[in-house]
């Protein structure tokens, strides 16, 4: 055997072996966690398509070459779930997502029906399958890094452009390999090259991933503290204390593009110690959702207020911070299971006023 498919061969083994090994570390200790799910979902479409490049070689038309063939398209999906579930701490995904998941999953199978029965494949599904996982693949690397300045899970933060880096850039990487293949623009040997370049980046993803033994990492949220706690419990730190009479008596939430830089701008701190205390005492993963704790408590007490019932709700909301209406009817319906409105006439009708 020649040093290169030598090389290629180690690398796919190792690279099947550390997916394996960490997708049994994630099923033994974060089973419950839908990232945790996700993202062993993910690492068995990559490992399909390790493993498939194999086959194509020793057994191209076996069943265990096209299970793995159609197996691996699924990767770039499932790495923009397991991005999507993973960065977004309410753990949820909405039918329309898993619709147009389904949906995507249907043109493979749709290829190898019409391999079987015809002996031919479309180009336009192929052309389709490709052009959705370079979008899934591009969506996942958006998702992971749109939301890294509010990310207040240290060792989450620190490892979103890894992801992008690595998972995405393998995504988009096969893609190119597989057009270029398929194309005939690649010579053998330098689409061997890059297939054992691709198979070192998902050995060396691979290893970051496994490197994921936080137990923070794949945590279910824990409830945060109520913001209007009365007094600070005995363990409370004094930055904590600092950080909830900025927050709650001078209201600091209240202006105009309030960041986590500016907080800790305002309390003269490092931004990693601001993080630290909102995510580890105060139980916040997400300065977002830190922000619209108070801001959802303001307009709630106006809306409750009688004296106010007259003032509209996108004053009231304007005035706690929110920057526009979409936003505000987003976080307030997360957090209440009802429009601003329906939350305004409950309460003043169970005030005996309404």
């Amino acid at each position: 055997m020649t040093p290169l498919p030598t090389l290629d061969l180690l690398a796919r083994g190792g690279t099947l072996a550390l997916l394996t090994l960490w997708s049994l570390v994630l099923l033994r200790d974060h089973r419950q966690v839908p990232a945790a799910r996700a993202a062993v979902a993910m690492a068995a479409a990559i490992g399909a398509y390790l493993l498939g490049g194999l086959l194509l070689v020793t057994a191209p038309t076996s069943l265990a070459a096209l299970v793995c063939d159609v197996a691996s398209v699924m990767a770039p999906p499932l790495f923009w779930l397991f991005a999507r579930l993973w960065f977004d701490d309410r753990n949820r995904v909405g039918a329309r997502n898993w619709a147009l998941i389904g949906s995507f999953a249907l043109l493979p199978l749709t290829q190898v029906a019409l391999i079987a029965t015809t002996g031919r494949a479309s180009i336009l599904i192929w052309s389709l399958v490709r052009v959705g996982m370079i979008g899934f693949g591009v969506a996942g690397m958006w998702v992971a890094w749109r939301g890294r300045a509010s990310d207040l899970v240290e060792p989450r933060r620190s490892f979103r452009l890894a992801l992008i880096g690595a998972i995405g850039g393998f995504v988009l990487w096969v893609n190119l390999l597989e057009a270029g293949r398929a194309l005939g623009w690649l010579m053998p040997e330098a689409l061997v090259l890059t297939q054992i370049a691709i198979v070192g980046v998902t050995f060396a993803a691979t290893l970051g991933l496994h490197a994921m033994r936080s137990p923070d990492l794949f945590a279910l949220p824990r409830p945060p503290r109520p913001v209007d706690e009365p007094k600070p419990v005995p363990a409370e730190s004094p930055l904590t204390a600092r950080l909830r009479h900025v927050m709650g008596h001078d209201r600091a939430y209240r202006a105009e593009g309030f960041s986590l830089t500016a907080l800790a701008q305002l309390l003269g701190e490092p931004e990693y110690r601001v993080r630290r205390a909102i995510n580890g005492e105060l139980g916040f993963r997400n300065f977002t959702a830190f922000l619209n704790s108070y801001r959802l408590a303001e307009v709630k007490a106006a809306l409750a207020d009688p004296a106010q019932r007259e003032v509209p709700i996108l004053t009231i909301a304007i005035d706690a911070g929110f920057g526009s209406l979409g936003p505000f009817n987003r976080a307030f319906r997360e957090a209440e299971g009802m429009t601003p409105s329906e939350w305004r006439n409950k309460s003043l009708v169970d005030s005996g006023i309404g």
